[in-house]
């Protein structure tokens, strides 16, 4: 007997092929070839191939599941289990929201939380997702990634078409990401685009990054200082234009003013006396992303509290802490950049090696 499917607003503009990778696993292309050929799919009772696009509402009728032949049997993929979440962790989960619309949930995600499990880290962002799943179906989704020590907007997908739709604006640059940081020492230019190439810094096991001008693939920043702490600390606003791996903290490192706190790439000079936190002071403080159904998310996260506490304690003024319009390329259109070209000289170029 033939099998019908009613198309989900999940599935709205996806191929066919895609549709039955994604609800008919173990299901070849040669097979879906073979059936949309011989008519045996129907849309909506018209013959369809594979890459046509189909719509939210409409019938697919599909030919009886096969019996699996005995050479060929394997075992279904099993489906994730869901986590099971303490109150408490569904509480603490729940409590970093600070945007839910139909496509999107925003949280603030605070410095020490890991976006994604690994080696030694049991709790993470992606394990507690299933307390953000509220009335949706399924739970939502990682789209990018923000460090663990590093605070701020991280946005997840409510749906699958979300995920599609929110990965390529950020795998196009299709985005604008503003982060604050407060940075030991001052830079000497108030607004400046950083141009070094970085490239995994060898037998580090890929787990650090450093400046590479002969190998290093192309990374781009923004820097603007807001405010400057005489000549001891500076609160600046950074806009990574592209999307390497510390690309931040590398260039902040190597033009001789390290992001406070990251003494994995700025050393004993990353951290100042006089009871400034030890913490990570690097904070993803606004995003700016298309939404699939048109309109903008226009969304920003307020300051962890150590991060809050070091702009009082510095006396920073917060005049100049709403970004100008960006020009093109985001940057400043007629100043100076610095480069491998330029920053030879500055101080701390010494530990462009990451």
């Amino acid at each position: 007997m033939s099998r019908e499917f009613v198309v989900g607003a999940d599935d709205d503009g996806i191929r066919l092929d895609r549709w039955v990778s994604r609800h008919l696993p173990g299901t070849s292309f040669n097979q879906v070839s073979r059936w949309a050929r011989t008519g045996q799919i129907r849309l909506d009772g018209a013959r369809v191939a594979p890459g046509d696009r189909i719509v939210a509402g409409q019938t697919l009728r599909m030919p009886p599941a096969e019996a699996p032949r005995i050479m060929a049997v394997s075992a279904p993929k099993p489906e994730r289990a869901k986590v099971q979440l303490s109150d408490d962790e569904i509480e603490f989960a729940q409590s970093l929201v600070i945007h839910k619309s139909q496509h999107a949930l925003v949280i603030n995600k605070p410095p020490g939380l890991a976006t994604q499990g690994g080696s030694g880290v049991d709790v993470h962002v992606d394990g507690l997702l299933d307390a953000l799943q509220f009335d949706e179906r399924s739970r939502p989704k990682l789209v990018h990634r923000l460090d663990k020590d590093t605070s701020g907007v991280l946005l997840l997908a409510r749906t699958s078409r979300a995920a599609a739709f929110f990965g390529k604006c950020f795998a196009t640059r299709e985005t604008r990401k503003i982060y604050w940081a407060v940075v030991a020492g001052v830079p000497a230019l108030k607004d400046a685009m950083i141009e070094l190439p970085i490239s995994k810094q060898p037998g580090t096991g890929g787990e650090k990054m450093h400046v590479d001008q002969a190998n290093g693939l192309v990374a781009k920043s923004r820097f603007r200082r807001i405010d400057r702490a005489a000549d001891r600390a500076a609160l600046m606003e950074m806009q990574p234009l592209t999307g390497r791996t510390h690309q931040l903290r590398v260039h902040a490192a190597a033009t001789g003013t390290p992001i406070v706190g990251d003494g994995k790439y700025g050393g004993a000079a990353a951290f100042l006396t006089g009871g400034v936190s030890r913490k990570m002071h690097l904070h993803a403080r606004r995003l700016v992303i298309a939404l699939p159904d048109g309109g903008t998310l226009d969304i920003e996260a307020e300051l962890p509290t150590h991060f809050a506490e070091t702009i009082a304690m510095m006396g920073f003024e917060m005049d100049s802490a709403v970004e100008p319009e960006p020009g093109p390329d985001y940057g400043p259109p007629k100043r100076r950049r610095l480069s491998s070209a330029t920053s030879g000289n500055r101080r701390g170029e010494r530990r462009s090696r990451g």
